[in-house]
C-alpha cells in the first residue's frame, strides 16, 4: 500500500482561556483528520511528534496510538481526534509521523504529518 493512500490534515487553535502569557504558557488544541483513501483497512499503531518552540528549542514525543486509542480505519473511512500542546512561546510548529498497519498484509508503514503552525492570533513569525 502506498502511503499516499492515507491523507492527514491538521487544524490548530489557540486556547486563550487556558493560557497565561505572563507565565510563558501558551495552550493550543489541534484537530487531526486521517482519511483512508485506500482499499484496505489500516490501524494507527503509534505516533511521533516533534514540537518546536518559537525559540528553536524542540521536544520529541512518541507513544502508542492517539488519545488512548489505536483506531481501525476502514477503506474510505475517516478518523478524527483532538489533542493539545503547551508551548513556552506564542508561536511554534509541530510535525511528525504516524505508524500504521495495513491489516491486509500485516505490514506497518509510516505516514508523515506535514509541519503545522501553532500561533496566537495576529502573531507574525
Amino acid at each position: 500500500m502506498s502511503v499516499l493512500d492515507i491523507h492527514v490534515s491538521v487544524v490548530s487553535h489557540y486556547l486563550a482561556d487556558e493560557s497565561n502569557a505572563g507565565q510563558g504558557r501558551y495552550v493550543f488544541s489541534y484537530r487531526v483528520t486521517l482519511d483512508n483513501k485506500s482499499p484496505h483497512s489500516v490501524q494507527l499503531l503509534a505516533r511521533y511528534w516533534k514540537i518546536t518552540q518559537g525559540s528553536g528549542e524542540h521536544q520529541e514525543v512518541r507513544g502508542k496510538g492517539v488519545v488512548g486509542q489505536q483506531p481501525l480505519i476502514g477503506p474510505g473511512q475517516r478518523f478524527r481526534y483532538t489533542s493539545r500542546a503547551i508551548l513556552q512561546t506564542p508561536v511554534g510548529t509541530m510535525e511528525g509521523t504516524y505508524t500504521l498497519l495495513d491489516t491486509s498484509t500485516q505490514r506497518s508503514f509510516d505516514v508523515d504529518i506535514a509541519p503545522f503552525r501553532l500561533a496566537i492570533p495576529l502573531a507574525i513569525h
